[in-house]
């Protein structure tokens, strides 16, 4: 169940990290891996910074962690593609 949960999840995030960043375009695959590296990011970042959500969810918690991971590491390939472009 926990493959399972991970991949859903990671679905999920992927998804709203890639509608909120202007649709990216990477696809149903890439969305769930960005979705589940995000989820990953997400824990690191909020434990770093002291962070604590408390919805009273546990999956909801995990889908803000998750989504919030995942705009971040979308935000680094942005910047990482748009220095790339400039180049051009």
């Amino acid at each position: 169940m926990g493959f399972l949960y991970t991949i859903i999840i990671g679905a999920i995030c992927g998804y709203i990290a890639d509608v909120l960043m202007r649709d990216n375009g990477f696809g149903l695959f890439l969305n769930i891996v960005i979705g589940i590296a995000g989820s990953f990011v997400g824990n690191w970042l909020f434990g770093e910074l002291g962070i604590y959500i408390n919805v009273g969810s546990a999956i909801l918690e995990d889908i803000i962690i998750g989504a919030t991971g995942a705009i971040v590491i979308l935000f680094f390939v942005g910047v990482l593609r748009g220095k790339r472009a400039k180049r051009r």
